[in-house]
């Protein structure tokens, strides 16, 4: 065999772990740097906005078109929740993508509640001058997208993914929390170690994510430690929130669709079914495919999006 290709391959893997070893406590902060490269040389601009309750918001706009707003979930940003979308949708939309109030490089000095969250949404869509939006948000941003539809004047249409919206029982509460081993909803939702992170992770994925005790640790630093106490506060008061969301008539929402994972852990497929017999909407259901569904599935949310919009 020629030594020449074994010493080349020799050399890159001595190179890679050098890499790894001189950067590894930085490695997700750097992936984090060049995802927003890429969306800024595909044409998104980044922009804060001072709330008025205190605080700002950072939110990514990009294309042109229909205005498309997308609303990660718990524990993402924008970037890590949309990316793979934004990089196609705005070809089609004017794409508006917003780090929520206590995540990534976004907080409010308002109480740590759903309405503090969709007031900062409604205050950036104010900034740009658009009236109506078409909404699509996943996990927690659905949550939100469903508290946006209560005010139906200003949603085109909106798209839910992988969230239940109001129709999530204490005893739904209780066997999350039996799958994931914890006894509160925010130990799974706001991890405080690496082992915790890994734990989320493989709750939401339907692939189980390999993950080193520094990509781990990187990521609980980056995504989970700021703001933590915040973050534990948004899941609790959820409950209150399903509540008063449940009192608004299902009959004046706008129109939606539905799309969850037939393997999804966290919110299991028969909430999905529940809440799209409740809102009389149609269910998009992806084989083989966990929580995370933007994350797992970018191509065919695009599409999904696409087709409903």
């Amino acid at each position: 065999m020629n030594a020449k290709p074994l010493f080349k391959l020799y050399r890159q893997v001595i190179l890679l772990l050098f890499l790894i070893t001189l950067t590894g406590c930085e490695l997700v902060g750097w992936k984090a740097e060049q995802d927003k490269t890429t969306l800024q040389e595909a044409g998104y601009t980044e922009h804060f906005l001072t709330l008025a309750d205190g605080g700002v918001m950072k939110f990514w706009v990009g294309g042109s078109g229909k205005p498309l707003l997308l609303l990660h979930g718990f524990g993402g940003t924008a970037i890590s929740t949309w990316k793979n979308e934004m990089l196609s949708l705005n070809k089609d939309y004017m794409v508006i993508a917003p780090d929520l109030a206590w995540f990534g490089e976004s907080y409010s000095n308002g109480v740590p509640n759903l309405d503090t969250q969709t007031n900062a949404v409604w205050q950036i869509l104010d900034s740009l001058n658009i009236d109506k939006i078409n909404v699509a948000g996943i996990s927690y941003g659905g949550f939100i997208t469903y508290n946006m539809m209560t005010t139906p004047a200003r949603i085109e249409k909106s798209v839910i993914i992988a969230s239940p919206g109001p129709l999530f029982s204490d005893q739904d509460v209780e066997l999350l929390c039996e799958r994931a081993g914890v006894e509160k909803p925010e130990q799974l939702f706001v991890p405080q170690n690496s082992d915790e992170v890994r734990r989320l992770f493989d709750h939401v994925f339907y692939k189980k994510k390999q993950m080193p005790d520094f990509i781990a640790n990187q990521i609980y630093q980056n995504y989970f430690d700021p703001w933590r106490e915040k973050k534990q506060q948004l899941i609790t008061s959820l409950i209150n929130d399903r509540a008063r969301i449940n009192d608004y008539p299902v009959n004046d929402l706008p129109p939606s669709m539905l799309v969850w994972g037939d393997s999804d852990q966290i919110f299991p497929l028969p909430n999905g079914i529940k809440l799209s017999q409740y809102m009389n909407t149609a269910l998009i259901v992806i084989p083989e495919t966990g929580h995370g569904v933007t994350n797992e599935q970018p191509a065919l949310v695009t599409k999904l999006l696409n087709s409903f919009i």
